[in-house]
């Protein structure tokens, strides 16, 4: 499959933050987190995480079409975490995140450990988790009334 990660640059913040919105949209409408549901962030806050010092935002490009990205950061030198990841509504259901967290992790081989929260009730992100290795850790958090956040990790 034709796809690849590459560093995110303050250039790429608009493209970036649109992609954001357009997959985090439906989300929104539907579970109404409000507070934590990026389609309600800021531009600027795309800029600070490109310009993360301990990670940074990766373009996921399919057959060199921005089509998604993934801001990685690590808390300390072997544990990383992913947030957040999109893939253009397009381009979802086509094997891409997979293969972008499948790169991405060969990027950094020095992670003992990845970590993410996602919504418990998005089963497809649940399965595509699960599928590359990653286990339902911690807490589960009300978002809302309709939505919980919960914690998966994966141990290299």
């Amino acid at each position: 499959m034709d796809v690849k990660l590459e560093k995110a640059s303050e250039k790429d913040a608009n493209a970036i933050f649109d992609i954001q919105v357009n997959a985090f949209k439906p989300l929104l409408e539907k579970y109404k987190d409000y507070n934590t549901n990026p389609a309600n962030e800021s531009v600027d806050r795309v800029k600070t995480r490109i310009n993360f010092s301990n990670g940074g935002f990766y373009k996921i490009l399919f057959k060199d079409i921005l089509v998604g990205a993934m801001c990685i950061f690590w808390k300390e030198d072997t544990q990383f975490w992913i947030s957040p990841m999109f893939i253009s509504p397009g381009y979802q259901g086509k094997g891409i995140a997979q293969k972008a967290i499948a790169l991405i992790q060969e990027m950094f081989p020095q992670a003992e450990s990845w970590e993410l929260r996602t919504i418990q009730e998005e089963e497809r992100n649940c399965y595509l988790y699960e599928k590359m290795g990653f286990q339902m850790v911690g807490d589960k958090r009300s978002l809302n009334e309709n939505s919980t956040l919960i914690h998966y990790k994966k141990i290299c």
